[in-house]
């Protein structure tokens, strides 16, 4: 397994405990408990930013530029919506 599989798996391992930690704060019966899952997933998204950036840094992790057409139709879509 090289590094940049290695990487993209722990990324998304990370990624998924995000999720858990967000659902726990989420579903939290006490205050305590919501505390404790928030700050668990704000460790985690701290995680997250930093193996994204190494992963960016190294290439393995390229970057789209969003054509202005798509971010309009976006932004219609959503604004139709309300």
């Amino acid at each position: 397994m090289d590094d940049k599989t290695m990487m993209s798996a722990v990324l998304g391992n990370v990624k998924g405990m995000c999720d858990l930690m967000m659902h726990g704060a989420v579903e939290a019966s006490t205050p305590n408990v919501h505390a404790t899952f928030k700050c668990a997933l704000n460790d985690m998204l701290i995680l997250q930013n930093q193996i994204y950036s190494k992963m960016s840094e190294k290439g393995w992790y390229p970057q789209e530029q969003a054509e202005m057409q798509k971010i309009t139709e976006a932004k219609q879509k959503f604004a139709n919506a309300q």
